[in-house]
């Protein structure tokens, strides 16, 4: 079974689930079904079956947040389009680091650990800016 796709197109199915009021589980179901059709009978089957049946169970209801998360929310959205040199941009990712983990510290038991992971993102942008993995310019040519 190609897992990957499976996880892509089930995905996609909740995604379009959580944002089209008229999406049909039905014909998603149906769809994913056909894409494992052919698969022997093993645990990953099994597995893929059960997937596709919670897919007609109801959505929870998305969580509720507070102030508090959306004002972590601003910051990490402003430090990651911040722009400028990259000496700016670290400092601006250093910044808000800072300032979402403070956060973090004020918020509630529920919310602390999800405020904290904003953090992740930001972090992987600074160390691409410190160390990155592919070079600025294409090879042979220089500014």
């Amino acid at each position: 079974m190609d897992i990957a796709k499976f996880n892509s197109v089930f995905s996609d199915a909740r995604r379009r689930q959580r944002t089209e009021p008229d999406f049909d589980v039905t014909t998603a179901q149906a769809y994913l079904r056909e894409l494992i059709a052919k698969e022997p009978d093993d645990d990953e089957r099994d597995w893929a079956l059960r997937m596709i049946d919670r897919l007609a169970e109801p959505l929870p209801d998305p969580p509720q947040r507070s102030e508090l998360y959306a004002e972590a929310g601003r910051i990490h959205s402003a430090a990651f389009y911040s722009g400028g040199t990259t000496e700016q941009q670290l400092a601006a990712l250093e910044a808000a680091r800072r300032q979402i983990w403070a956060i973090a510290d004020r918020a509630s038991d529920e919310e602390e650990a999800d405020i904290r992971a904003m953090t992740r993102s930001l972090e992987h942008l600074e160390n691409g800016l410190r160390n990155p993995d592919w070079p600025a310019e294409p090879p042979g040519q220089s500014g």
